[in-house]
């Protein structure tokens, strides 16, 4: 099975647990916040806003031109820092685990 028929289905499955969380957004950040040159745009971002905006966003992308896929990431252990006192979020953080796996 080829990265990105792996891929597909789990971000789906984090879009629609982020729905079910209430954590998806309607509009966009500004430009200048998505801009960020810091990792998961941590200066002008919440972390649930990089997720939506900028990574399900690009890898669904990605996926949908038959680019090469990234390799190698591990985007878990900062959300599972993050979020480490939010219980409610614990399906998401085994989805990010699982897209972590499915990239290695």
């Amino acid at each position: 099975m080829t990265a990105a028929a792996k891929l597909s289905p789990l971000l789906a499955l984090l879009e629609q647990q982020m729905h079910e969380a209430k954590l998806w957004e309607v509009s966009p950040p500004s430009d200048q916040a998505l801009a960020s040159a810091e990792p998961f745009a941590i200066d002008t971002l919440q972390p649930e806003q990089w997720l939506q905006w900028v990574f399900i966003q690009k890898m669904n992308m990605m996926i949908k031109l038959n680019q090469l896929l990234p390799k190698g990431f591990s985007i878990s252990p900062y959300y599972s820092e993050v979020w480490k006192l939010d219980s409610e979020k614990g399906e998401i953080l085994i989805t990010l685990g699982k897209i972590d796996e499915a990239c290695a």
